[in-house]
């Protein structure tokens, strides 16, 4: 299979970059770890670009966007054809999202992967894989073959922004009803119950979230993916969208690409990339904690924390966004702040 041939170009960080990058950071001039996380992703940038000198000026969030069939249970308070509509209004550059992403000069890669609309829009890559998701409440989401397809999807995306030159990508996402697959994945691998996993999304009444609990939980009944097996779980109770990202995350890593986590959502992908190759994690970095229930649950199981917290659920990729600020914050104190030897001050040395 191809994709398994892929899967095996993943490989650990180059831990002599991240030394290299570890000894100019002690070199700086400040007390020696001060800088805290700011540090770390300097050191992990450095390791996945394999110098000591990396690279993060051209920026891309990749938009999966696709409509879910489980929204004919009345699992969110939109309508369905808000998919198709924010979709094009990415293209539009009123969103959130487009008003983040401005903010460092970040690329918008907007992909219609699955959503139910005949959609003609030459700034759109269209990747469709059919008109949604099947309603997970019926049967089994997709087909494997499908989520492969998605996967794959996610993987080629990345290839061709690499080519393109991009060194740094986000995550990010549109798609009614996709709260409902995140915390129906998320509940599979994790084990935890589903009502600590669900919000109430775009705003949805007592009654609603009682049924979207209920709806989720009916549908891992019914479905009963394998944990042990991730494209059956994505197959069975995820979404074209989760599927392409769960491709964006693996392509990163065999690519060679740092690449950001954004909400809910976007972790639930993260996680399923990880359960296919956990080497994949190496190349992740959290932004933001979302207000979802379930985006804390998801960190714990990837064993990474937020880097923000600002009480946001907008999803799209408007965490990433805010991300990629932190990590050029980063940069900028890894490439512009003077040594000891700069300043002419000795440096310190904490004894044993």
């Amino acid at each position: 299979m191809i994709l398994n041939e892929l899967l095996n170009k993943i490989v650990p960080l180059d831990t002599e970059s991240m030394r290299n990058a570890q000894i100019r950071l002690d070199s700086l001039t400040k007390p020696l770890g001060s800088l805290g996380k700011l540090e770390d992703i300097v050191v992990k940038l450095s390791g996945i670009n394999c110098s000591s000198a990396p690279k993060v000026d051209n920026k891309a969030i990749v938009v999966m966007c696709a409509d879910n069939g489980v929204v004919e249970e009345g699992v969110s308070s939109c309508p369905k054809s808000v998919t198709a509509s924010v979709t094009c209004n990415f293209t539009r550059g009123i969103t959130a999202l487009n008003v983040f992403s401005r903010l460092t000069q970040s690329k918008v890669v907007v992909v219609d992967i699955g959503v139910d609309a005949d959609i003609q829009n030459d700034a759109i890559v269209s990747r469709k894989i059919r008109k949604g998701t099947w309603n997970m409440v019926k049967g089994a989401a997709m087909t494997e073959e499908e989520a492969i397809k998605g996967i794959m999807t996610g993987i080629e995306i990345v290839k061709d922004l690499k080519e393109e030159g991009v060194n740094l990508l986000g995550t990010g996402e549109m798609g009614i009803g996709n709260t409902s697959t995140s915390s129906a994945i998320t509940a599979v691998f994790t084990g935890e119950p589903v009502e600590r996993l669900v919000g109430v999304g775009s705003g949805l009444s007592k009654a609603a979230y009682i049924n979207k609990i209920e709806v989720i939980k009916r549908a891992i009944e019914i479905n009963k993916p394998d944990a042990n097996n991730p494209i059956d779980v994505l197959a069975k109770v995820g979404g074209f969208d989760i599927a392409g990202l769960t491709g964006c995350f693996l392509g990163a890593a065999i690519y060679r690409i740092p690449i950001v986590i954004d909400g809910f959502i976007s972790a639930a992908a993260a996680l399923t990339a990880i359960r296919i190759n956990p080497k994949a994690r190496e190349y992740m970095f959290t932004s933001h904690g979302s207000a979802e229930p379930g985006a804390e649950i998801v960190m714990k199981a990837i064993n990474m924390e937020p880097m923000l917290n600002l009480n946001m659920r907008v999803g799209e990729g408007t965490g990433a966004a805010l991300g990629f600020q932190i990590i050029d914050a980063a940069m900028a104190a890894y490439t512009q702040m003077g040594t000891f030897a700069d300043a002419q001050i000795e440096q310190y040395v904490p004894q044993e």
